[in-house]
C-alpha cells in the first residue's frame, strides 16, 4: 500500500509542474493563459509563434509522466505502481493544485506515459494519431480517435487487464478535457493546424 501512496504523491507532483507556463514566462512572453485557449499545453504555447518553446513544452510534458513511471516502477519493482504514478501524473497535468486545478488537456502527458509504461499501447496510438493528423491536420480529432483506440488495441495486442483498464480511464478523461474541442468538431469550427486563429 505504501508504494501505491508514494506513486500517487510522486506522480501528482511531477505531473503538476506547469512547464508551458514556466517556459513562456522565462522567455519573457508573459502568462500563456492570457492567449489563445488559455491552456498551458504545447499547442497553446505554439500560438506564441515560438516553435522551439512549444517543442520544449511538448517534450517536458511528455517526460514528466515517463519519469514518474520510471522512478516508481524501478523503486517498487512493480510495473503497476509505475503505471499508477504515470496515470496520476496525467491527472496532475490536467488539474494542478498550483493553478487552481486548471491545467492542460493531457495529450502529451498521456503519450509520455504510453512510451514508458506500455509500448503496446504506444504502438496503437502513435500511428493512429500520425495518420489522422496527416489527413485532417486537426490535432484534437487525431488525439481523440487515438485515445479511443489505445486501451482496446493494446489489450488486443496482449496488454494486461489492469493496464488496459487504467488506459481506458485515462482515455475517457482525454475526451472530458477535450469537451470544448468536441463541440467545435461537431459544429465544424475546430481549426486545422497552421490556420490563423482569431
Amino acid at each position: 500500500m505504501i508504494w501505491y501512496l508514494a506513486a500517487i504523491a510522486m506522480g501528482y507532483l511531477l505531473g503538476s509542474i506547469p512547464f508551458g507556463l514556466l517556459i513562456t514566462r522565462i522567455a519573457g512572453l508573459g502568462d500563456i493563459r492570457d492567449i489563445g485557449s488559455g491552456n498551458i499545453g504545447a499547442t497553446n504555447v505554439l500560438r506564441t509563434g515560438r516553435k522551439d518553446l512549444a517543442l520544449a513544452t511538448l517534450l517536458l510534458d511528455s517526460f514528466k509522466a515517463g519519469l514518474a513511471v520510471l522512478l516508481m516502477a524501478s523503486l517498487s519493482d512493480d510495473r503497476n505502481v509505475g503505471l499508477i504514478a504515470g496515470a496520476v501524473a496525467f491527472l496532475g497535468h490536467c488539474y494542478p493544485v498550483w493553478l487552481n486545478f486548471k491545467g492542460g488537456k493531457g495529450v502529451a502527458t498521456y503519450a509520455g506515459l504510453l512510451a514508458f509504461a506500455s509500448p503496446l499501447a504506444l504502438a496503437v496510438g502513435a500511428p493512429v494519431w500520425l495518420g489522422l493528423f496527416a489527413i485532417t491536420r486537426i490535432s484534437s480529432l487525431s488525439a481523440l480517435i487515438a485515445a479511443a483506440m489505445v486501451p482496446f488495441g493494446a489489450f488486443y495486442l496482449g496488454e494486461t487487464k489492469f493496464a488496459a483498464g487504467a488506459l481506458l480511464a485515462l482515455s475517457i478523461l482525454v475526451f472530458w478535457t477535450h469537451r470544448e474541442n468536441i463541440k467545435r468538431l461537431l459544429a465544424g469550427t475546430e481549426p486545422k493546424f497552421g490556420s490563423k486563429s482569431k
